[in-house]
């Protein structure tokens, strides 16, 4: 059922860029001038429609005042954090393995309380949301225009303050500026990234980022253009002193050339200086026969003799000096011709340590000595990384649903370009929660996030084997929910690994994954078993969870989670021939199913039953309608599991999360209930955590907890989770409705839209906003069984969405009957597929009845093909239902 469509939203969370596709009237001149719409009511039913609508790429302005906080990640995945600003220039630079807490460590005030009682808001509560960071600049570095055409030259940075009009394309993993200037005879582009290959972490681990501008001739006569790239050194930013000095030295390869900057003790005994964690080097080079580079640019402001051909070859200076290196690339360009000119950055911080935890160093200082051959690596191996890299951009945004639908579901993913995320040198992922906040990969919050699962599945494939099952596994099977800085498992994040195992396997070519892994995946159930002391089905043992405290009860989100892990683990012992454990897991979850609907249903929504000693002593959610109270369906619904939770009672839980804790405004409600962390102010829409409608007292039992604030809270991955759910069940309205407020949120105007926030910058559990994608799409697939299958949530009859498997990744096509499936990269082996149909007579592949044989049910068709189907990159396979 859609929302309540009688009253026109005017609430000003909801706001609207004047470049969005989303149509809405104009509430008056002045509001229109700033480029934004205000909200105060419920959405009717045009604004519900145009969230459906395909539009265009959300594009930023200068004139809107649009650019100042983008930071877009630029750098490899698990490299640092590179940021590419809305005029083009980068900025940030956290590569220094600093451990920082926060993008912008700072503590900023707030007009309420804030969890703790206190005022005070640091990284970890939010700062950055309430004073987005901007222009932190710890290195100088930017691109120059000298254009030449009848008779004059001028010379332009490429900055916000020197060009008329500046567009932002926000489309991760690469982003297209344009610069604007009616007076100029040439139209200039950036397309700025690091190689972003799904499935292939290595290639989009390499610590580089790539500008790519095309200048483009609009006029009638010939026009040179010479573009300036400049980068100050400074390697070893904070550990480099009086004794030492740095180094600049120009450096060529295979068509290729530019500067290498490092730094050295001037006593030339560097071996205790070389293993400071800040310690490393640069490199600032163009492709190409013909580049100019300089290794000190002269100070001052740019004048031709910048631009004129460089020959030094090194250049040293002590570190209480800037230096400085450029390169340059100088074009003639004819009337109507366009020339493509591409610069790249590299830089190499290898020495990244973490206390007390197994593995140290980068993962890419394995294959690269120093960022000249990261540089020698990307520029000779150019043409396949930025094609794979455009052609995956292409691929993704190439699609049937809302070009902003598919932005804020897939840019969550660019947290693994910042330094929440971290590859040791053995190999093994680690991250934060948050940039710098809450170690270890917290089983409880990464369970949450379904993207780095379906875009690079090696990675988590190793953390499930390596660290959950390994490091992180104790005898009894619990698994340590932050590895080795923790002591104790958590419950959800006991149950949410199991279910990532799930889809692991899911997402592997073969079987090897289950196999090898399946006695310690076996140990790990039943430890979820045994926390269920009543024998009931429903997990009671007190133990931590993602919202740091132990609960007691019957808790119906962790009940619900539990009973889907265990699903999961009756599924995977089916595949390995383990019965007499699939039957045990079988019973467990019949039991759990059973009475979780009679017990822990309100009628309305599902609830905490207390402890029947402790009852409401302690805290919990208990009657308050809680944002994951049917979490445990929402996740079987990103493994194509069947139903765990009866479906007339989960759309009455979604209803009613809908109904009471999504807020168009959420100004009065958090006036109302401080305490929580800003991650949602007034004039904002967002799902609080957890309402009140039965009006107790003391709904969540205790009276002063530090948690409580969280309860009152609009964190987004949680909210992107619940939008997955509704996706799924065909609640569309809903999820769009509660996406859109996400991601009109992180709106531009007011903070970086590529950095939701919770505990810190770059919050993980964000990247939930993919699950949204994959039930939109209806995309199951099990890459050992070769099965793949698609349901469509929106615009069935036309419909064309991408889509990445266990090797391979494409685009599906829908249109009526016809379905086809089109492989860009890699390979994909296909044995079986699923449809939404009925009434089927024959299938045809191609224009021929295919040897297969098909079968219906419930609303669906499957296809078993007679032989197995290989595809490779550049392959199509169409089918025709009729």
């Amino acid at each position: 059922m859609g929302i309540e469509r009688r009253k026109f939203l005017r609430n000003i969370g909801l706001t609207m860029a004047g470049a969005l596709t989303v149509r809405l009237p104009v509430l008056g001149s002045a509001m229109a001038a700033c480029g934004h719409l205000l909200f105060t009511r419920q959405p009717d039913a045009a604004w519900i429609a145009s969230l459906y609508e395909r539009g265009n790429a959300t594009t930023y302005l200068k004139s809107r005042n649009e650019l100042q906080y983008i930071g877009m990640p630029v750098g490899g995945i698990m490299c640092g954090t590179v940021y590419l600003g809305g005029d083009g220039r980068l900025w940030l630079w956290d590569i220094f393995n600093k451990n920082q807490e926060g993008i912008e460590p700072k503590v900023v005030n707030y007009s309420a309380n804030v969890l703790d009682g206190g005022k005070k808001v640091r990284s970890r509560d939010g700062a950055c949301y309430i004073e987005p960071s901007k222009n932190i600049r710890p290195l100088d570095q930017g691109f120059a225009l000298q254009l030449s055409w009848g008779g004059q030259t001028i010379i332009r940075k490429f900055d916000e303050e020197s060009w008329p009009e500046i567009s932002f394309e926000a489309t991760y993993p690469i982003a297209t500026i344009r610069y604007t200037d009616p007076a100029l005879p040439v139209a200039v582009t950036l397309e700025a990234f690091s190689p972003f290959i799904p499935l292939n972490e290595d290639d989009s681990g390499l610590p580089v980022t790539i500008l790519s501008y095309k200048i483009e001739n609009k006029d009638r006569v010939p026009v040179t253009a010479t573009i300036l790239g400049w980068l100050e050194n400074k390697t070893a930013i904070y550990s480099a002193g009086d004794a030492h000095e740095r180094v600049n030295t120009s450096v060529k390869g295979k068509n290729w050339q530019g500067i290498y900057e490092t730094v050295r003790t001037k006593s030339g005994n560097d071996k205790d200086f070389q293993q400071q964690y800040d310690y490393g080097n640069f490199c600032i080079a163009a492709a190409g026969n013909k580049v100019m580079v300089s290794p000190a640019m002269p100070t001052g402001e740019l004048t031709d003799a910048h631009f004129s051909l460089m020959s030094a070859k090194q250049a040293v200076k002590g570190t209480g000096e800037k230096l400085t290196g450029t390169v340059a690339t100088r074009h003639a360009i004819l009337p109507g011709r366009a020339i493509r000119t591409d610069f790249a950055i590299s830089w190499y911080a290898a020495n990244l340590h973490f206390k007390d935890i197994q593995g140290e160093g980068r993962y890419y200082a394995n294959k690269f000595t120093d960022a000249a051959a990261v540089m020698k690596y990307v520029l000779e191996n150019y043409a396949r990384l930025a094609g794979e890299s455009r052609q995956w951009k292409n691929t993704w945004y190439d699609a049937s649903l809302p070009w902003w639908f598919m932005e804020r579901t897939f840019l969550n993913i660019s947290t693994l370009a910042t330094t929440t995320a971290h590859r040791f040198r053995s190999g093994r992922f680690y991250a934060w929660e948050g940039v710098g906040a809450c170690e270890g990969t917290c089983t409880h919050v990464w369970q949450y996030a379904q993207a780095v699962g379906r875009i690079f599945p090696a990675l988590e494939r190793d953390t499930r084997q390596r660290v959950d099952l390994g490091i992180g596994q104790m005898p009894d099977g619990g698994i340590l929910f932050r590895g080795e800085a923790e002591k104790r498992p958590a419950i959800d994040g006991q149950a949410g690994t199991i279910l990532r195992i799930y889809r692991e396997h899911q997402m592997s070519s073969d079987h090897a994954f289950l196999q090898q892994n399946w006695p310690n995946i076996k140990k790990a159930t039943l430890f979820l078993i045994r926390q269920d002391r009543n024998n009931d089905g429903m997990e009671d043992t007190p133990m931590e969870n993602t919202l740091d405290a132990v609960w007691d009860g019957e808790i119906a989100w962790i009940v619900g989670l539990c009973i889907a892990a265990v699903k999961a683990a009756a599924l995977m012992a089916a595949e390995v021939n383990d019965t007499a454990f699939a039957t045990i897991c079988n019973d467990y979850t019949e039991k759990g199913k059973r009475n979780m609907e009679t017990q822990l249903f309100n009628g309305e929504y599902f609830i905490h039953q207390p402890d029947k000693v402790k009852g409401r002593s302690v805290i919990g959610s208990y009657n308050t309608c809680h944002i994951d109270q049917v979490y445990g369906q929402s996740w079987a619904f990103q493994v194509g599991m069947d139903r765990v939770i009866d479906r007339e009672k989960t759309l009455s839980a979604l209803k009613a999360l809908y109904k009471y804790n999504f807020k168009a405004d959420v100004g009065h409600y958090i006036a109302a209930h401080p305490g929580g962390r800003p991650y949602a102010l007034a004039g904002e829409g967002g799902m609080i955590l957890n309402t009140n409608p039965r009006n107790e007292e003391f709904p969540f039992g205790v009276k002063d907890a530090w948690q409580l604030g969280y309860f009152n809270e609009c964190m987004s991955g949680f909210e992107h989770q619940v939008a997955a759910h509704m996706m799924a069940e065909g609640m569309t309205d809903e999820a769009l409705t509660l996406t859109r407020a996400i991601h009109d949120r992180y709106h531009a105007v007011k903070r970086n839209p590529f950095n939701e926030i919770e505990c810190s910058d770059h919050y993980a559990r964000a990247m939930a906003s993919y699950g949204t994608f994959v039930t939109a799409s209806g995309f199951r697939y099990h890459g050992p069984k070769g099965f793949i299958a698609f349901a469509p949530a929106i615009n069935r009859e036309n419909f064309k969405a991408p889509f990445v498997t266990a090797e391979g990744w494409g685009t599906y096509t829908q249109q009526g009957s016809n379905h086809t499936l089109q492989l860009k990269y890699g390979r994909l082996q296909i044995n079986t597929l699923c449809f939404q149909r009925t009434g089927v007579k024959q299938v045809l592949l191609g224009d021929k009845k295919t040897p297969a044989t098909f079968k219906e049910e419930n609303g669906y068709v499957t296809i078993q093909l007679a032989t197995s189907l290989q595809l490779k990159a550049g392959q199509h396979f169409h089918l025709t239902i009729v």
